[in-house]
Formats: C-alpha cells, structure tokens, sequence
C-alpha cells in the first residue's frame, strides 16, 4: 500500500530527480528518435513510437511506496526504472517479436518480460504487452543516452486500447464493489476477443500479401506515387512484410531524385539484384518490409551515390555501414 511518508531520504531523491528531469527530458526524445530510426531501417511497419518523461510529482509518489512500512524503493533514483518511457505500437502480434530483436541487436537488454506470455501460461486473458529494459551498450557513440535506461513497452494496437480502457476504468473511475465481478468478467472477455482479432489481423496481411498483383501504374505526371509503388512492391517482394505507410512515399521521393519515374524503369532496374545474395549478406533476422528490401537493392546498385541523396541525409551513416556489409565479399 502506498503512503505518503516523506522521509528526508526521499525528499533528497526527489529533490535530485526534479533536477535531473529536464536532461531526462533530452534523453526521452533521443530514445524515441533512435528507436524509430532503427525499426524504419529495419522495414518494421508499426503505429507509432512515442515517449514520456516521469513528472516530479509521479517520481514523488512512486518513491514514497511502502509495505509493511518498508519503503519499495530504498534506493529510488537506481531502483525506479521507468524514469524513461517509450511505447511502440504494432499492428500485429508478429511485430512485437521483431520489435523486440530490433532492440536486442542494437541496445543492451537489461530485463524482457512477455506480460501476454505470463498470463497465459496462467490459463488466463487480460494484459497483454512486451516489456523490455533498455540502455546503450559501452561505446555505441550515443552521448544523450549514456547512463539512462529507458523502459520500452511494444504491445498492438488492440492490446494497446483494451490496457488503456482498463486502466482508466480501474483507477479513474468509481466501480460499485457488487459490480466489480462483472466488470472483471467483461474485461476477461474482451481480452480473450482482441487475442482473436490480432490472430485474424495477422492472417489478414498474409493473405493480401499473398495475393498482391505485380503491376501498377504512374501518376498523371510521370513520378512514380506512394500508393501505386506499394502495389508494385507487394508482387515484386512477396514474401516482404508491410512497411509503414509513410514510407512508400518517402522512397518514391528518393526515386525522383535518382530520376528513376515509372514502373517500368524500376522493374528493369531491379534485374541487375541478386536479391537472395543482398538478403545473405544483409542476415535479415525477420522478413524485412517492402521498402526495406527495395532500399537495399538501391543502395547495392547506386552504393555512395544512394548514401548522399539528399533524402538521406538523416541516415548516412547507418546507409554505410549497411552498404559495408553489401560490398563484402561472401565467404
């Protein structure tokens, strides 16, 4: 149970959290840019990737938890992990997974619990969410992030509506004690029902990739658009997973710029790609999405000159250190 003791050990690690807070501020922003920029590299379709700083007064109340009269936290600024907190919502179930190996190749995993897993293993429904533990490992180069953890919860898009329905039944709202059985049962059903939708989202994406056309058409003016480059890249790649929406247009942008304009001109394009030998040497640990697998291909054919495309200057380094790997030669 909680209770506001405010001993002077607390008082003092408060104190030291509200002056430390701004800078957890930076760090939350740099974490959620960092993330984004490794699942978009990644070819990960998701929702969205967002982050909250921990206010003072939520630190406050967290760290002033007893039981017994025992303090939760006796060391509040090193035990409280959740100063730093990033969500990343998927679309489907499958996701979270390759969210998670995303994650597990690029950052030091300090703790993942399967919350979803947990509970059924306990032959029940109800929460449902990946919870991970990150911070950079030992020379990564990220000076905004060194010495901060960061909390990261990935969990779908329904697992995501159901948690926060819950909670703001739970405990912003005033349940009736004769009632509370009820409402138990219904959230129980309700969890068992959103399991069933993600299982039916999944086979939903499978079957429309499976049964993508190869073809598309161009604009009115030549350029190649987003929607009809998807069409295209769905036959083209058909054992690819989605990409994000946005992303289509974004690579139709850097086609534009390579003077790359319809269909046709890319389809013969990618002939000259060994495309089994650029997924050996890039050693995908997921299917990669659409507009990943086409960015490699790119960047196998045109090598430096994708690298310094304007629309890439905001990833550069990343696009070397992947043109490395396509430039070594297989053992």
């Amino acid at each position: 149970m909680s209770e506001q003791v405010g001993t002077e050990p607390v008082r003092e690690a408060v104190r030291a959290y509200a002056a430390r807070q701004p800078q957890l501020a930076s760090a939350t922003r740099a974490y959620v840019e960092l993330i984004q920029v490794l699942l978009d590299d990644a070819g990960i379709d998701y929702l969205s990737v967002t982050g909250r700083t921990k206010s003072v007064a939520s630190f406050a109340e967290k760290a002033n938890r007893t039981e017994g009269g025992t303090p939760l936290f006796p060391d509040p600024l090193e035990q409280i992990t959740d100063l730093i907190g990033v969500r990343v919502i998927t679309y489907v179930h499958s996701d979270v997974a390759a969210v998670a190996e995303v994650l597990d190749d690029e950052l030091a995993i300090l703790d993942d619990r399967d919350l979803g897993e947990e509970t059924a293993r306990s032959g029940r429904f109800g929460y449902a969410s990946r919870h991970l533990l990150v911070e950079t490992r030992p020379g990564a180069g990220l000076p905004p992030l060194e010495g901060h953890r960061a909390s990261v919860q990935v969990r779908t898009v329904l697992q995501h509506a159901w948690a926060e329905f819950e909670h703001d039944i739970r405990y912003k709202g005033n349940i009736p004690e004769d009632a509370a059985p009820d409402l138990d049962r219904r959230f129980t059903l309700a969890a068992g029902l959103i399991e069933l939708a993600d299982r039916e989202f999944a086979t939903i994406r499978e079957r429309i990739q499976a049964a993508a056309p190869g073809s598309a058409t161009e604009a009115e003016d030549g350029r190649i658009v987003g929607q009809d480059l998807a069409t295209f890249l769905a036959g083209h790649y058909s054992d690819a997973g989605w990409s994000h929406t946005d992303h289509y247009d974004w690579i139709a942008g850097l086609l534009a710029e390579l003077d790359i304009d319809t269909i046709d001109d890319l389809a013969d394009l990618l002939t000259s790609v060994d495309a089994d030998a650029v997924i050996r040497r890039m050693g995908y640990r997921y299917p990669a999405g659409a507009v990943r697998r086409l960015d490699d291909a790119l960047l196998a054919i045109f090598g430096e000159q994708y690298v310094t495309l304007a629309g890439n200057s905001h990833r550069a380094p990343l696009l070397r250190a992947r043109l490395e790997k396509l430039s070594t030669p297989e053992s």
